[in-house]
């Protein structure tokens, strides 16, 4: 059981790697972008859906990179907490069974 539980915790941080390598690619893909066109905001604006919209406005012929940067930002940081919450779990479940 417990090399079950130690391969799960390996495999969820193998993965948790490869998909912040993958979405860090595609926003530095989309922020360099961005930056080469002198579209600007600050990171908290991409957290506010009006905010976003008002740049949105602002810069029409970019505006599927900046949802595109947003989107993908989201993305990230919500993978990566659904999986560091997924190694937290098995890690518990790992110590409690090393235990008995």
């Amino acid at each position: 059981m417990e090399n079950l539980l130690m391969g799960i915790i390996i495999l969820a941080f193998l993965g948790l790697l490869g998909l912040n390598i993958f979405f860090r690619v595609k926003v530095l893909k989309t922020y360099k972008t961005l930056v080469q066109n002198r579209v600007q905001f600050n990171a908290m604006d991409i957290l506010n859906p009006s905010v976003l919209d008002k740049i949105c406005q602002e810069h029409p012929a970019h505006r599927n990179d900046i949802q595109s940067f947003a989107k993908n930002i989201k993305n990230s940081v919500q993978l990566a907490i659904g999986l560091i919450a997924l190694i937290t779990l098995f890690g518990a479940v790992l110590m409690y069974y090393r235990n008995q």
